[in-house]
């Protein structure tokens, strides 16, 4: 008899245990699922969006592109990223809103007019990014400059320093695109291979930005 209700006592907590396990992971395919979909908050591309709206942008997601994150440290600080899965082409994003300046110009005249900043910022970001002078600089033709509503630009073809924060990249073009009194659009496109694939996709990454008529 004791043989028997010991035998029971063994396949009842067998039977309480296995019901534990169950309970357990159906909790955790629950979760799961929840995660999915719930997913995380995308930090960069909400506050990336947010500055979209606050500059007067409009921003156009480029197909086939996907987000990365940007670099934000004391040598390069950009505001979004997005990459060609599987191809060899990156590209950064940065604006810069000229509210600010405005500001303080109206209270000091003899400041820099916001206006032309535009012009230093693109040389500076080519020199961090290949050195002083390694770099070709060329005026944006009128005709891009209107389809993007914007009043002046600049284009930079920089052979790019071997540098681990460009993930050693040897290529880029830098854009920049300024509307008066309004702000400037930073563009920089990544490649290893100066080809007419590299531009074609510079046309699509850079033309996802435009700021409003």
């Amino acid at each position: 008899m004791a043989t028997i209700v010991g035998q029971f006592k063994q396949i009842l907590f067998t039977a309480i245990c296995l019901l534990v396990a169950a309970s357990v992971f159906a909790q955790l395919r629950h979760n799961q699922a929840t995660m999915i979909k719930k997913p995380v908050p995308n930090e960069q591309k909400s506050n990336f969006y947010h500055l979209v709206t606050q500059t007067s942008v409009v921003f156009s997601w480029p197909k086939g592109f996907a987000e990365v994150q940007a670099p934000d440290d004391e040598d390069f600080s950009f505001d979004f990223a997005l990459e060609l899965p599987g191809q060899d082409f990156e590209v950064w994003y940065q604006i810069k809103s000229e509210k600010e300046d405005w500001a303080r110009f109206k209270d000091n005249p003899q400041a820099s007019n916001p206006d032309s900043i535009y012009n230093g910022a693109g040389k500076a970001a080519a020199a961090s990014f290949c050195g002083d002078d390694k770099y070709f600089e060329r005026n944006i033709p009128r005709s891009v400059l209107a389809r993007n509503n914007a009043d002046a630009g600049k284009s930079y073809l920089l052979t790019l320093l071997d540098l681990p924060q460009t993930k050693h990249y040897k290529y880029a073009l830098l854009i920049t695109l300024q509307k008066n009194h309004t702000g400037t659009i930073i563009a920089v496109c990544f490649t290893n291979v100066k080809g007419p694939e590299f531009f074609k996709n510079v046309n699509r990454a850079t033309n996802s930005l435009h700021f409003k008529p």
